[in-house]
């Protein structure tokens, strides 16, 4: 039995993943997770932690209402959490509130909030010269228009505080408008969120062209301890999904040093204060735009990928940081090689068999290789993380050796797909 004199870690949102790697990191351990109550529910979290023993601990909690931080302090004062950890993007707004009321290491909730808000974020840093691709929220398609001959180029429409790219398209042509507005602002994300509504909250951009990286920071007391720059690959269409990583990012070293500074004048702008973040940019025409910047670790395996490529236990720096600990190593300033990730698509339909699975996995340098669809399961196009089919995670001894034996191992993994009825009537 876990010892309760033991200060716990809060994380805010569930993830088997936090939970797979908390196992393996500390034994020793106390660590709550809290969870939507209906998020609890739909994706079964009470048993899957139990299968951990118990380490674990759930707090049912509405976290994602206002003021939902002071109630449960309020209601917990006796908790005395060791670190407040958010897990996933909906939960960084409570953590930082929660890390304020029980005096604990936090990015700050003046930060977290307006890291969340994409318009509020591209507001506050332009005001502190970041550059950012031109901007306004919508509410209509017939504003998308109007912002669409105001450019006179393309743009991207997007969410402005959801996640893992939901509801976010291109649009090329201004007759697609209509249509465009319509598919984004359905936004379901089915077990991952509470079944109550959320606030809709649409922005329009311009379209800038370019590649994508993001920038990975610890950062203690607004002051960067280790930072990481990655590459990012998307699936090509509309929809920006991302399809692999690739770390450290093959970049001259000025465009590294760039987009780190430009991170922290980010962080300087919102007056970040202690955790994790993950800023994303394009670069165009040599200059870094910025995307968007997430107030927690980032997901989609880069983490692994960094402790990979750079040789670096990142959770436990992490987790040190956040529980105000002296940082037992100093952090690398080198990559020590390159690591990747690249993710699987299935055409849409009904999926009738999987083959080339084992042969990737004999390929020296591949890490893991899975797929997440089986025969008889229906796929769609790929629209948002979700919708991915599997993955490869390879090692190599630079970024772009591990990045190409990534795509080889990819491309022997076949999943066969029956066609809709629907498509093959129409052809």
């Amino acid at each position: 039995m876990t010892d309760q004199t033991v200060r716990p870690i809060l994380l805010v949102g569930y993830s088997l993943a936090w939970q797979n790697a908390l196992t393996a990191h500390d034994a020793e351990g106390r660590f709550v997770f809290v969870e939507e109550p209906d998020v609890v529910r739909k994706r079964e979290v009470a048993p899957q932690l139990e299968s951990s023993g118990s380490a674990f601990e759930l707090i049912p909690w509405e976290y994602q209402l206002p003021a939902a931080a002071d109630r449960f302090y309020l209601a917990h004062r006796t908790l005395e959490p060791a670190a407040i950890v958010a897990v996933i993007e909906y939960g960084v707004p409570f953590a930082a509130r929660l890390a304020e009321r029980y005096g604990t290491p936090g990015a700050g909730l003046g930060a977290a909030e307006v890291l969340r808000n994409k318009h509020l974020l591209r507001q506050v840093t332009a005001q502190a010269g970041v550059l950012n691709p031109k901007s306004r929220p919508v509410s209509s398609s017939a504003a998308v228009r109007a912002f669409m001959r105001e450019s006179g180029r393309s743009v991207i429409l997007k969410p402005a505080n959801r996640q893992a790219s939901v509801g976010t398209l291109v649009i090329d042509d201004i007759a697609d408008v209509k249509s465009a507005w319509r598919e984004c602002i359905e936004q379901d994300e089915g077990i991952v969120v509470p079944d109550r509504p959320m606030p809709l909250q649409m922005l329009v951009e311009e379209f800038v062209e370019g590649d994508e990286f993001s920038v990975e920071m610890v950062v203690r007391d607004g002051e960067p301890l280790f930072t990481n720059v990655t590459r990012k690959l998307l699936f090509p269409g509309a929809r920006p999904v991302e399809m692999g990583h690739l770390v450290p990012a093959d970049l001259p070293p000025e465009m590294t040093e760039l987009l780190a500074a430009d991170t922290r004048r980010v962080l300087d702008a919102v007056a970040f204060g202690t955790g994790y973040v993950h800023c994303e940019w394009i670069v165009s025409d040599g200059l870094p735009y910025l995307v968007e910047c997430a107030g927690r670790m980032p997901g989609d395996f880069i983490v692994p990928l960094i402790d990979r490529a750079w040789d670096i236990d990142t959770l436990t720096l992490f987790l040190a940081v956040m529980c105000d600990e002296p940082v037992a190593t100093t952090p690398p300033r080198r990559a020590r090689g390159g690591a990747a990730v690249r993710y699987l698509e299935a055409n849409p339909g009904e999926v009738v068999s999987v083959s080339g699975l084992e042969a990737a996995r004999q390929l020296t340098g591949v890490l893991e290789a899975e797929v997440t669809v089986e025969p008889g399961q229906r796929t769609s196009t790929v629209s948002s993380s979700w919708d991915r089919a599997g993955l490869v995670i390879t090692e190599a001894k630079n970024a772009t050796a591990a990045m190409r034996l990534a795509a080889q191992a990819a491309a022997m993994i076949t999943i066969e797909v029956a066609e809709p009825a629907s498509s093959r009537a129409a052809a």
